[in-house]
């Protein structure tokens, strides 16, 4: 078995899927008007992945080659049903803001890379942290965003007004040119910190 914490912390940086692989494009840019929406879409992510992960762990050695790819969506597909379902039965506001996004979860492809990638070649345990990493990587990332992008336009975080209303809000950062400007900002940071943190290890 892989080592848990290095497994999760790739997931968190080293390989975090929105900042250094730059996958999952479409609610990275679509939800995160908001912070709460953005934390709702990656924890939703997160279960899916951790779900699936184990599950196609489990039955790896049971699916031919020939139809591997839609036996993992059949797997991925189910789990993002459940998720659906229990949206809509105990937090309906965050199943209406999400929308469409939520079904979309089936063919996002961090999971199925992830699918495909980790949980097809390792163990269940070691398939289960690589969920975990790779759903926080996410949804920390989501997050962040969905902050600066909801600070800068709205004024608030989380819901709560945190600027004064004689500070001028940004509109375009709630519109989606924002979305992308906040994402580059971002990249840009965390790619510096990355190439800091590689030089400090060449020395």
């Amino acid at each position: 078995m892989n080592n848990p914490v290095k497994v999760v912390m790739n997931g968190i940086l080293t390989e975090n899927p929105t900042f250094v692989q730059v996958i999952g494009m479409c609610p990275t840019l679509a939800v995160t008007t908001g912070a709460i929406n953005a934390v709702g879409m990656g924890l939703s992510v997160t279960a899916v992945l951790t779900c699936s992960n184990l599950f196609v762990s489990l039955i790896r050695k049971f699916i031919p080659d020939e139809i591997r790819i839609p036996s993992f969506i059949v797997v991925i597909a189910t789990f993002v049903t459940i998720v659906q379902m229990v949206l809509k039965a105990f937090i309906p506001s965050l199943d209406a803001a999400l929308g469409l996004f939520i079904p979309l979860i089936v063919v996002n492809c961090i999971i199925l890379a992830r699918a495909e990638a980790y949980a097809s070649k390792n163990d269940p345990i070691s398939s289960i942290f690589d969920g975990i990493g790779m759903g926080l990587g996410f949804t920390i990332a989501l997050t962040a965003i969905g902050i600066v992008r909801e600070i800068l336009g709205s004024g608030t975080v989380f819901g709560i007004t945190i600027l004064p209303e004689m500070f001028p809000k940004t509109i375009t950062m709630i519109l989606p040119p924002g979305a992308f400007f906040t994402l580059a900002f971002l990249m840009i940071i965390v790619n510096k910190i990355r190439a800091s943190r590689a030089e400090k290890a060449q020395a």
